[in-house]
């Protein structure tokens, strides 16, 4: 999300339009902030004689956000970096909202203006505290690889998912998930001797892990817990089996392990198109037998049944259908059969695509290929048919045909000559020779030695 305004340098650092939050963008741009709220109350003037809100929300490392009271009456706005009271030391923020709406949140989250939870801005950062507060940004990844190996080392079985420095680096805070009780007072003592600094765990759920991380889902956006979405509720199994999703773990879980938190959203609209369906146990009693739900499609209103004795075929059946067979099974009457039924459903032709242009088909590759063996053996029988025709002409013909004709297909013997001359050329490959007549003709004695002749 970016508006027109937004650029690069030449570096491929964002610029930003330093619209101080008022973009429609929701102040994306360059600030990377997440949960972003537009102030659409900034250009109005307040009533005459009330004073501004003096209470402002300050957004931390992966949208963290609390509620600080501008105690010093400081000139602040959105997009302010600001010192802020920590615990100990102070911490450094950035200004996400300011105003009116922030009753709005405090109300939304139950947080009341005199709680200890609200605390003081001190000023706004000055130059060496973003220098501190920089240099503290860059040993966060260092720090949790180190924490990792401490971990592994001890055999504690948690996983370090997180670490956030405060403002001035003299503070860390490492979030943790674990199934178990930890007990993690020794490594409290080795991070606080490997660092030099003040250790805080701080263990959070799976969902909440995720939004601190963030990533993309299987829908090809980014998370909804690390974007937009700030309360996790409860999401139970029913909800995919009222949408009647498949319950396959894989499938129905996100990148936290647990149930998709998306489950939850169009689960209403289900619960109110599934009003009108009747219940899925609800037997049908036909007049060739009695009918079992196997399943539904609530977008076309259309139902599946099958019968008890003869489970192996499905019978679609509109809802109407449905609804009509059972008014009258609750007057004691039969509904005709569902093969009936199905046969007055009308199947409307979809539109499918249209080789307008001369292009291929888009499910050419869909249908499969019949197999070329039986088309050689099918091409190999009609071949031999016709020489088989022919065989049984030739047995005919002599009768009818003159002698002459067939006399030099009979005549072989005479064809002794070009037998000799095969093998030479055909299996051989080669030249024939030339006859020698030079050679010494031999004789051959009653001994079967060889003689020479004069």
């Amino acid at each position: 999300m970016a508006c027109g305004n937004c650029g690069t340098t030449e570096n491929g650092v964002p610029k930003g339009c330093k619209s101080n939050g008022n973009c429609g963008t929701g102040g994306a741009c360059g600030s990377g902030s997440k949960l972003a709220v537009f102030d659409w109350l900034s250009n109005m003037t307040l009533p005459t004689g009330e004073a501004p809100f003096n209470i402002y929300e300050v957004r931390f490392k992966n949208g963290r956000k609390h509620f600080f009271k501008n105690t010093e009456n400081l000139t602040l706005s959105m997009g302010d970096v600001v010192a802020t009271e920590g615990s100990p030391g102070h911490d450094i923020g950035v200004i996400s909202l300011g105003g009116e709406l922030v009753k709005v949140q405090m109300k939304k989250r139950n947080v009341k203006a005199d709680s200890e939870d609200v605390k003081k801005i001190f000023r706004k950062a000055s130059q060496r505290d973003l220098d501190i507060w920089k240099t503290a940004r860059d040993k966060e990844l260092e720090t949790q690889r180190k924490g990792r190996e401490i971990i592994s080392r001890l055999e504690l079985k948690m996983k370090l998912s997180d670490v956030e420095y405060q403002g001035d680096g003299k503070k860390a805070t490492f979030y943790y998930t674990a199934d178990e009780r930890v007990d993690f007072r020794q490594l409290i003592r080795d991070l606080a001797g490997a660092f030099s600094i003040r250790v805080e765990m701080k263990q959070v759920g799976m969902r909440q892990e995720a939004a601190r991380l963030g990533g993309i889902g299987s829908c090809g956006r980014e998370l909804c817990c690390s974007t937009w979405l700030t309360d996790f509720r409860k999401v139970n199994t029913a909800a995919a089996r009222y949408q009647q999703l498949s319950l396959n773990p894989l499938k129905l879980s996100g990148q936290c392990g647990k149930l998709k938190c998306c489950l939850n959203f169009e689960l209403d609209t289900y619960l109110d198109a599934l009003k009108h369906f009747p219940k899925q146990d609800k037997i049908l009693k036909t007049e060739k037998g009695e009918a079992v739900y196997v399943k539904m499609d609530i977008f076309q209103n259309m139902l599946w049944y099958t019968y008890k004795n003869d489970s192996f075929k499905w019978f679609k059946l509109s809802l109407e259908q449905v609804n009509e067979i059972i008014a009258l099974n609750n007057n004691n009457e039969k509904g005709l059969s569902l093969e009936e039924y199905e046969s007055d459903i009308v199947v409307e032709a979809k539109v499918d695509f249209e080789n307008v242009v001369g292009q291929d088909s888009l499910t050419r590759f869909d249908t499969p290929k019949k197999p070329r063996k039986n088309n050689r053996r099918k091409n190999n029988r009609n071949k031999r048919k016709p020489a088989t025709a022919k065989a049984n002409n030739n047995q005919n013909k002599p009768k009818q045909n003159p002698p002459k004709k067939k006399q030099p297909q009979k005549q072989q013997p005479k064809q002794k000559q070009p037998k000799q001359q095969q093998p030479k050329a055909e299996t051989t490959g080669q030249k024939p020779r030339r006859k020698n007549n030079n050679r010494r003709k031999k004789t051959v004695n009653k001994n079967g030695q060889d003689k020479p002749k004069e």
